[in-house]
């Protein structure tokens, strides 16, 4: 099997992403990355550290006559969703991400490519090894559990970074600098679970959604995407007209991510099966032909199921407020900016259920650059889940980053990609959870830009990288720690 790196260019970069691709390092299981930064920073003799939270710092001197240049602090997060296709076989806790390279793009095989973030973690054991480099001293600020909380730079203390300026390299649009982000929390409605016994003379089926591209539940969540767990909502609302009792229910993975599947169990009276078979085919061509542009492999299906021991289904009360509750509940965006053109301002993401023994949790996620309107829209998906008879209760949360237009970090960076590149790079804030935003409460005054390569589809197995953009990034990146002043 010829090796998908090979060739690419810069050489250094891609070969520490092969590297650490064969690294598990889903969220909270960053031991071993964390390690292996460890251990390079040392083979380099370079100052290293690493928290109880398992956060490094790695801090490199001035190349030679920099010395008295700022000390600039390089970001990513060590972290990866793990999402894989349901029939790729991979074991995100010990297998390697099977890279592949098609064209100009890099992607997995069947799972996330985890170029989100470790392209960034790639970038910065780049430059710590490269002694030819031109650069005042540098800190490389190495964070985990982004990807489920932001809960290591949550915890970062005083005085662990010591620079007053950070670039972070976790944005994902080439020649676009971002400079604020949206905070971010999640409710979790819950309910105790009340079943009976499945009734006589039915069949257990099971409806499935699948097909949807998902994707990040801010960066996507205005491309009007297929979200599985209203989808096969709207299904189970269809069969109530055959009288089907649910008996089971599960969806999404991440509440960071549009759910891409989601399938349920239910019982439905043998003699209306045909009926039932109709109802499910009907709303995977209506549904289909809603989504065509945007998901078309969207698949609805109905299998038969071999039931020798009639099970349990919720209570018809019960049900029938679940699936109230999920009808009810909002998906996409609330509102757009006014200030800047193009940028979701307020979203929801109705993301995952589970039902385990005893209860039935549902988790959605929301977002918005604006304090006020973020505790709105959680007042308002509280109220479904009440209304609906669940128990809700929010998260913590990450706060957002507000725009500095007069950030000295920000007028280099354009500056630079302006001379590189002869065009105005564009000026963006995010909805999205950027690390800057808890960096800048935690160290006052930080001088803040975000910037990386283009990569789409992060946190579903549709994830790709653009090659060509990686050599752009890395040569601009260079420019600026050469000309920091």
């Amino acid at each position: 099997m010829s090796n998908p790196i090979e060739g690419l260019k810069p050489e250094a970069v891609w070969k520490h992403f092969a590297e650490i691709s064969k690294i598990p390092r889903g969220s909270k299981n960053e031991k071993q990355i964390a390690t292996y930064v460890m251990q390079k920073a040392q083979e380099l003799g370079l100052e290293a550290k690493q928290d109880k939270y398992m956060n490094v710092v790695v801090r490199k001197p001035a190349s030679p006559g920099y010395e008295n240049r700022p000390m600039v602090c390089l970001q990513g997060h060590l972290d990866m969703v793990c999402e894989k296709n349901k029939e790729k076989v991979h074991d995100f806790e010990k297998d390697p991400i099977e890279i592949v390279r098609d064209g100009n793009v890099l992607r997995a095989n069947g799972t996330t490519l985890g170029a989100d973030n470790g392209i960034a973690v790639a970038t910065n054991l780049a430059i710590m090894e490269d002694k030819s480099l031109e650069h005042g001293p540098l800190e490389f600020l190495f964070t985990v559990d982004e990807e489920t909380g932001l809960t290591g730079a949550s915890n970062l203390k005083p005085g662990f970074v010591q620079s007053k300026t950070l670039m972070n390299l976790d944005s994902e649009e080439e020649g676009a600098l971002y400079v604020g982000c949206s905070g971010g929390r999640n409710t979790i409605g819950t309910w105790t679970v009340k079943l009976e016994n499945a009734p006589g003379k039915t069949k257990a089926v099971k409806v499935h959604v699948k097909g949807l591209k998902g994707g990040h539940s801010g960066l996507e969540i205005d491309k009007g995407r297929g979200n599985s767990l209203k989808i096969l909502n709207r299904v189970l609302l269809a069969l109530n007209a055959v009288g089907a009792r649910l008996a089971h229910i599960e969806g999404g993975n991440k509440s960071n991510a549009i759910p891409r599947e989601a399938e349920s169990v239910v019982y439905v009276p043998a003699a209306k099966m045909r009926q039932a078979k109709k109802i499910v085919a009907n709303c995977n061509s209506i549904i289909k032909a809603e989504l065509s542009t945007v998901e078309p492999d969207l698949a609805i299906t109905l299998e038969e199921l071999k039931d020798k021991k009639k099970g349990k289904v919720l209570k018809k009360q019960q049900q029938e407020m679940l699936v109230k509750t999920i009808s009810a509940l909002p998906h996409g965006v609330i509102k757009m900016s006014a200030d800047i053109p193009g940028l979701v301002e307020t979203s929801t993401n109705v993301a995952i259920i589970r039902m385990e023994k005893n209860k039935i949790v549902l988790t959605t996620s929301q977002r918005s650059s604006v304090a006020s309107e973020i505790l709105e829209i959680l007042h308002a998906v509280r109220s479904v889940f009440e209304l609906g008879g669940a128990k809700a209760q929010h998260t913590e949360g990450y706060p957002g980053w507000k725009p500095n237009l007069e950030s000295p970090i920000l007028k280099l960076a354009k500056s630079t990609y302006q001379s590189l590149y002869g065009k105005e790079p564009a000026v963006k804030a995010i909805h999205a959870g950027l690390e800057c935003g808890i960096v800048g409460e935690k160290y006052p005054g930080m001088d803040m830009v975000s910037f990386g390569p283009t990569l789409e589809g992060v946190h579903s197995p549709d994830e790709k990288i653009y090659i060509d953009t990686v050599e752009k990034f890395w040569k601009f990146l260079l420019t600026i720690l050469k000309n920091v002043q």
